[in-house]
């Protein structure tokens, strides 16, 4: 009964769920890094009222629920005129509280940066925009890889709330699945845990090698 569970009907609906999972994680952790590297980078110069601004919106959205958020993208944006997928939806609202929490990353990195660094840039002949894309950026991104890779694994593990605007990712395929058949339960929940772990797993090592690559 439970060998059953993993028949290749299951597997083949339960892979398709996958491969939206890690769609949604893979447009959203390019689209959050690039916003996010901005929004850091805006933070760390200090703007006048500029920063502040931006430092609003950031201590905003990053302080909401991310299930308030991929709600009001699928519920409330189409009362604006605004209609989106399920896909779109997660994506966008995954996106932008994403962005909010890597550009606090960012600029954790950008201050890490010893002020030697740029106040040797400067004195070689540098402006501050020469300074920050040569100098601070490189060396302040590769000591936020770390903290970077974590948020983005719990971005892959965020992506499950989808399954409350049912959009059909693994969780909510497999949901489905033991929906059929209470005893399929406890198999697919092990079968979830498995891959999310080779997924995340992936993304650890990952990390590793871009800074191992940095480091050279």
């Amino acid at each position: 009964m439970i060998l059953s569970a993993f028949s290749a009907t299951n597997l083949h609906y339960l892979m398709g769920g996958l491969g939206i999972t890690i769609a949604v994680s893979v447009i959203s952790i390019i689209i959050s890094f690039i916003f996010g590297t901005l929004f850091g980078v805006i933070l760390y110069e200090e703007v006048p009222y500029f920063s502040r601004t931006v430092q609003l919106i950031v201590n905003t959205i990053r302080n909401l629920p991310l299930l308030l958020l991929i709600f009001f993208t699928y519920f409330a944006l189409p009362k604006l005129g605004i209609e989106l997928n399920a896909f779109t939806a997660t994506v966008a609202a995954m996106s932008v509280f994403e962005s909010t929490m890597v550009s606090q990353i960012i600029r954790g990195g950008l201050l890490s940066v010893g002020k030697g660094q740029s106040e040797g840039a400067l004195s070689t002949g540098m402006n501050r925009w020469q300074t920050l894309w040569y100098i601070l950026l490189p060396q302040g991104l590769k000591n936020s890889i770390p903290p970077l890779i974590s948020q983005f694994i719990s971005l892959v593990k965020d992506t499950s709330l989808a399954t409350a605007i049912v959009l059909t990712e693994m969780m909510f395929r497999s949901q489905v699945i033991y929906g059929q058949n209470p005893n399929y339960m406890i198999p697919m929940f092990a079968l979830v845990t498995a891959l999310y772990f080779i997924v995340n797993y992936s993304l650890s090592l990952l990390s590793k090698w871009f800074e191992k690559r940095l480091s050279l």
